[in-house]
């Protein structure tokens, strides 16, 4: 993944909302960024006022969830495609289209206008009078019906959540029509904040009570026992309780896949794939910060964050090590720790597409295809490959991944279990929350796609070696 300039930020420039959304979106799109990432480095350098910073985060975020619907709108009224355009017009057609569309409260002559100067510097022709026109013309004459779903079901889901035609074809195939409807309406929901409650700091009634104590809107979440959804918190970094390690920010389904190793204090645990820690440090505080931890990652920047995370949430059992597991396994395997048959669990929490967390992360949406599952489903075979033997006889072994698609999930094991038949696939169900025994497929594993819960969708598998006789 490339990295943008610095240097393009123009410091002396006036930016607003508009002009900052603009150009952070054309960095994702350039460079293939993470949203979060884009935004935090880009203002970082700029002076803008807190409206127009949570005016631009919005739009950046609303234009990149609903894409495929603006170009929708935008195509109905244009004389040419809007992939035909240049990337600098056709991001503020989809500016203006949002704010028509989606914002209510911002007037229809301002999305127009700031649009409109968006692509006076623009080289070539002059795009202003081609902005203005589609954009007048979108608030001008009514908002268009749906396409009948009856009639096309890809297009018209793709259209209506604003989802790629390859991906919603997939997900009707896998899961019928209703069932992709879900998923499609998921992808494009924005999703709710979650915390997991940091039992080394707290127990989930205290930091509940903490919470609306500071007058924030709290509610338990349905299946995890230590999560809360927040209403309207505002800047996380004025969240005392998650500033001072009482929590953690995190889905429901992540803090559903350590309850699958099911570890005791004392024992010893792998985390093949840990930054930033999210699983790593509920692991620890499930085992009451007894035992060890060896939390493996390749990504230095990352693993101070992890290390990081572990100060504020008080974990003092993790060791973390820079590796690249899978590509360069020798590199860890000189850290004295890494013997075979050593721990006594191991999760391998693996890179995958993401596609279980659309909602979350949108820009995937436009950047990935069905070529990149198998890409990486290659690398979580060869993880599993290096993994495998460090785990004793008797021990567990726990696979998941925030993607619920089989060539990430359900073909990942299989196959590894074809190749180790001394690993056997324990059915996840007891170890689920009673309200999260549902939440498993015809093998037991946990998947929590297209649940009635607003939780990400991940997959995790557990798998027991043999004793030895």
């Amino acid at each position: 993944m490339s990295s943008p300039s610095s240097s393009s930020k123009a410091p002396g420039r006036n930016w607003n909302a508009r002009t900052a959304a603009c150009e952070i979106l054309r960095k994702i799109e350039r460079y293939d960024v993470f949203p979060d990432e884009a935004f935090d480095r880009f203002t970082r350098g700029i002076h803008l006022h807190k409206q127009d910073l949570s005016l631009a985060f919005d739009l950046v975020y609303g234009v990149l969830r609903h894409r495929g619907t603006l170009d929708w709108h935008i195509n109905l009224v244009a004389d040419r495609p809007i992939h035909r355009l240049p990337a600098s017009v056709a991001q503020a057609l989809r500016l203006g289209a949002y704010q028509i569309r989606y914002l209510d409260k911002i007037p229809h002559s301002a999305a127009v206008n700031e649009s409109v100067k968006l692509v006076k510097t623009t080289p070539g022709r002059n795009w202003a009078g081609f902005v203005n026109g589609v954009l007048r013309s979108l608030c001008r004459l009514p908002v268009p019906p749906w396409p009948e779903i009856s009639e096309d079901p890809v297009t018209a889901l793709s259209i209506r959540y604003s989802c790629p035609p390859w991906l919603t074809e997939r997900w009707i195939s896998r899961f019928g029509l209703e069932g992709a409807q879900r998923a499609c309406r998921h992808a494009a929901t924005i999703p709710p904040l979650t915390l997991r409650t940091n039992t080394l700091r707290c127990s989930p009634n205290a930091l509940e009570a903490r919470l609306i104590q500071e007058g924030h809107h709290v509610r338990r979440t349905t299946v995890s026992p230590v999560g809360m959804v927040l209403e309207k918190c505002g800047s996380l970094s004025n969240l005392q309780p998650l500033q001072e390690g009482w929590c953690y920010v995190e889905d429901e389904a992540a803090q559903l896949v350590p309850l699958l190793l099911d570890v005791k204090p004392g024992h010893r645990v792998l985390d093949a794939c840990a930054a930033p820690g999210g699983k790593a440090t509920h692991i620890a505080a499930l085992m009451k910060n007894q035992g060890e931890i060896i939390a493996i990652d390749k990504n230095p920047k990352r693993l101070k964050v992890l290390e990081e995370n572990c100060r504020r949430l008080g974990v003092c059992i993790l060791t973390p090590i820079l590796a690249s597991v899978g590509e360069n396994w020798s590199d860890a395997k000189e850290h004295g720790s890494l013997t075979e048959e050593s721990f006594d669990r191991i999760l391998v929490d693996a890179p995958c597409s993401g596609m279980g967390v659309l909602n979350r992360h949108p820009e995937a949406k436009w950047h990935k295809g069905p070529d990149r599952l198998e890409g990486h489903s290659m690398v979580q075979n060869q993880i599993l490959e290096h993994v495998w033997r460090l785990l004793r006889p008797g021990g567990v072994l726990v696979y998941s991944a925030c993607s619920t698609e089989p060539e990430e999930s359900i073909q990942v094991i299989s196959r590894f279990c074809r190749a180790h038949p001394e690993f056997y696939h324990e059915a996840s169900t007891p170890w689920l929350p009673p309200l999260g025994r549902f939440l498993v497929n015809q093998d037991g594993d946990l998947l929590t796609m297209a649940t009635p819960y607003p939780m990400d969708g991940f997959f995790a598998a557990r798998l027991r070696k043999e004793e030895t006789l």
